[in-house]
């Protein structure tokens, strides 16, 4: 997966909450831009993790930044 970029292993949406996490905002901050509930933004960064090789929000930005 570390070859591969973001977009690459992303769904639109998915690369969407990967980017407002990054940025330092919670679910409930996310849930509230994308009209989805703060236990949906937390189910989709669950999945969105394994998929970027990562297992923590700090990451994110990181990895994000390489693709």
């Amino acid at each position: 997966m570390r070859g591969r970029a973001a977009q690459d292993v992303l769904s639109a949406q998915e690369l969407q909450i990967a980017r407002l996490a990054a940025e330092g905002l919670s679910n409930r901050e996310i849930g509230q831009r994308l009209f989805l509930s703060p236990r949906t933004i937390g189910s989709h960064l669950y999945r969105i993790f394994p998929k970027l090789d990562i297992t923590s929000r700090s990451q994110l930005a990181d990895r994000l930044g390489r693709s």
